[in-house]
């Protein structure tokens, strides 16, 4: 018998992930405000950043803008002595247009890929199982699913998973399926050395419960250590401890997603002198009067209550 391939080596997918927002002005990459961000967020308990993908608007990025992002956050991150893991998002519908994508891409100095399923086209079970496999036989950086019906209006089943999860170049999962059953199913079922990250953010506390590996989290640009100590509790199996801290953000992961993501998080941070600007690249637009307001109250009253807390 063929003894089985070791798997593609790569750091652990585990902890708190960030899918670091692409800031723009003036229609192109802000560099001087992409460094700021990895020294903002290379100085808090972050495990690794995912790059050009939904909360990236990596669909709207040229090839050089993602390059330019690869080698900034290599650089600025080394630099502070925290050389964090780069996960790249890689979209599109034509596996042979992904693996030009592969091929492209190959000796960028990145960990990971994340790929989702093939928007548009709904292939079947059995095709997106020869897809993701004729990707993963190509790759030279292990692959990360990333299963989110909703946007890609197929989703994978477990079954799938947990077929694609015994090849070696494939290292995990980000799970947003929006289906509580699914994704405890999987965790109860997934190989030692298949991890699954948790990407829905309004349900991850209970995806990380029930023994989801990580977290991949637009929400934790914000109140990132808050998000960084739930991790730590559930993990230790300080349940209550990881509730109250759950407690202190669980609206914020509604209030995020209100209007389409990134633009309400791009708003928070620009607001908050993190980024230079809210600017999305269209389709997107920037968030509307109403939500802008609801934002500021909300930076407002969490501003007034972390001051009366270190004055306490």
């Amino acid at each position: 018998m063929t003894p089985p391939r070791p798997r593609l080596q790569g750091p652990r997918l585990r902890g708190l992930w960030l899918p670091l927002i692409t800031p723009f002005r003036d229609s192109a990459l802000d560099d001087a405000s992409l460094r700021n961000l990895v020294r903002h967020y290379a100085a808090k308990q972050i495990d690794g950043v995912v790059l050009g993908a939904t909360s990236g608007e990596g669909l709207a990025l040229t090839w050089a803008e993602r390059a330019r992002l690869v080698d900034v956050v290599r650089a600025e991150s080394s630099a502070m002595g925290r050389p964090l893991p780069i996960c790249l998002g890689v979209g599109g519908v034509a596996t042979t247009d992904l693996i030009e994508a592969l091929d492209r891409t190959a000796s960028w100095p990145i960990d990971f890929y994340l790929i989702s399923s093939p928007p548009y086209v709904r292939p079947s079970q059995r095709g997106l199982l020869a897809h993701f496999t004729a990707l993963a036989e190509r790759t030279t950086h292990p692959i990360v699913l990333y299963n989110i019906p909703y946007r890609s209006a197929v989703g994978l089943d477990n079954e799938t998973l947990l077929r694609l999860a015994e090849h070696p170049a494939i290292a995990g999962l980000k799970d947003c399926c929006a289906n509580r059953m699914q994704t405890r199913d999987l965790i109860a079922r997934k190989p030692a050395d298949f991890e699954v990250l948790t990407g829905e953010d309004p349900q991850s506390f209970d995806a990380l419960q029930a023994g989801a590996d990580g977290a991949i989290l637009l929400s934790a640009h914000l109140e990132t250590e808050t998000f960084a100590a739930i991790l730590d509790h559930v993990k230790a199996g300080r349940h209550d401890a990881a509730a109250e801290c759950w407690a202190q953000v669980e609206d914020l992961t509604r209030l995020l997603f209100t209007e389409p993501s990134p633009a309400p998080a791009k708003y928070w941070l620009a607001r908050t002198g993190v980024i230079a600007s809210a600017e999305v690249r269209l389709p997107m637009v920037e968030v509307g009067t109403e939500l802008a307001a609801r934002l500021d109250a909300e930076i407002a009253r969490r501003a007034s209550s972390t001051a009366q807390s270190r004055v306490a």
